[in-house]
């Protein structure tokens, strides 16, 4: 009896202590829980071991590989992310603070009185001047193309051999020995893309595109073109106003290029001639959509940010002129159409920091816009200058380019109009 008493006594004290114990001494006896705040414990001790290792990087990191990160995780996003690889000054600041930092994109805002020196330079804020224009080569103008048609209808060639870039490209010798370049391609959207170009850059008045001609010739009755062959090239490398770190072209560049000391006003003419150029060439690549060009380099340099400082495809420089000349264009108004999707951000960063124009080009411009009829006049010279020969085998530009042709010109005159407002 006493020996029962004594364990129901026991029992009860057992009991007792267990109920006496703390709430919280109970809970965290369960397993769950001490995973529970073992995983809490380690996951707080993680977040903050990488803060800490992060924040010295970031700010004892090099410039230079700060850079290279940012531009590699730019690479990676969308069409922002690729405009802020090349920085807009044009427009892209129009607050006051932002005006006062960049002075050189304020020039539609506070717009600066010419002195007399800098007027004969740049007209009415937008225009290349008289001294610049006088100083332009003259190029190969329509007495030219006329020439070189009448030629090639009589002319006998008497040699072909390797040569004028290309592959299938091949170096024709007359009988007279004056030499042309046959250009050979599978497509006839290549042909169309080389001849509607040239079509379009006589309408522009661009003197930089050489005589050309299609024919129907070569191999199985497929169309060439026969262009004149240009001696004296060499290569053309970029304007540092257009490489990334300054990538425009307005008023206020000019102007202080002509505070360099160190220029003779003949150099420094020179390359404002070199400028000018260049302006009827971004407007010229940014209405056929040219991939070949400064559009290549542009897009190659997310993976080598030294491409800006080797010299444009297609493009060369006449040694005893400084003409600009605007090679192989089949890519213009078809082909390259069909990529706009993929490469026009990279045609918009040039045209939307384009400032300067030629007076001549920006009037043409506004007639085609005012009129719309660019295709019309592609398709009138297509009919005239070409054979019935040529026409079978050589289609007439499509409706389709001609409607993205007048987007295009759309945007390039809102793009002259902007600047001069």
């Amino acid at each position: 009896m006493v020996k029962l008493n004594t364990n129901i006594a026991r029992s009860a004290l057992v009991d007792l202590d267990s109920d006496l114990r703390p709430l919280h001494s109970r809970t965290y006896s369960n397993p769950v829980y001490k995973n529970l705040c073992l995983l809490s414990a380690i996951f707080a001790f993680s977040v903050g071991l990488t803060i800490g290792i992060l924040i010295p990087l970031v700010y004892l990191m090099p410039p230079a590989i700060k850079n290279n990160t940012a531009a590699s995780v730019e690479t990676l996003n969308t069409t922002a992310a690729i405009r802020t690889i090349f920085l807009n000054n044009s427009y892209g600041y129009k607050n006051e603070t932002k005006v006062k930092m960049y002075p050189s994109v304020s020039f539609v805002e506070n717009f600066m009185p010419q002195s007399k020196s800098d007027s004969s330079l740049v007209d009415n804020g937008v225009y290349w001047g008289i001294k610049v224009e006088r100083a332009l080569p003259e190029g190969y103008r329509p007495k030219k193309h006329a020439v070189w048609e009448d030629y090639v209808k009589k002319a006998v060639a008497v040699k072909m051999e390797n040569g004028c870039g290309r592959m299938q490209n091949r170096l024709v010798t007359f009988q007279d020995g004056l030499k042309g370049c046959v250009r050979y391609r599978q497509n006839t959207d290549q042909i169309q893309g080389e001849l509607f170009s040239f079509y379009l850059a006589k309408i522009l008045n661009l003197p930089e595109l050489g005589s050309e001609r299609p024919a129907a010739q070569w191999n199985s009755n497929r169309p060439i073109v026969l262009t004149q062959f240009i001696s004296n090239l060499n290569s053309a490398n970029i304007p540092s106003v257009f490489k990334p770190a300054e990538r425009h072209l307005n008023k206020f560049d000019v102007i202080n290029m002509t505070k360099n000391e160190v220029l003779e006003e003949t150099d420094m003419i020179k390359n404002f001639v070199e400028l000018a150029q260049w302006s009827d060439l971004i407007i010229f690549d940014y209405l056929t959509a040219n991939l070949d060009r400064i559009v290549n380099n542009l897009y190659n340099y997310q993976w080598n940010e030294n491409i800006m400082d080797a010299p444009a495809h297609n493009l060369a420089k006449k040694s005893d002129s400084d003409l600009l000349v605007f090679l192989d264009n089949e890519s213009g108004l078809l082909h390259g159409y069909r990529l706009l999707k993929k490469y026009e951000i990279y045609h918009s960063i040039l045209l939307e920091n384009l400032c300067m124009f030629r007076k001549q080009t920006a009037d043409v411009i506004k007639q085609l816009k005012s009129k719309g009829n660019i295709g019309r006049l592609l398709r009138d010279m297509f009919e005239k200058q070409n054979s019935d020969s040529v026409k079978d085998i050589l289609p007439t530009i499509p409706d389709k380019s001609v409607k993205i042709l007048n987007e295009r010109i759309d945007k390039v005159y809102n793009q002259i109009s902007k600047s001069i407002a």
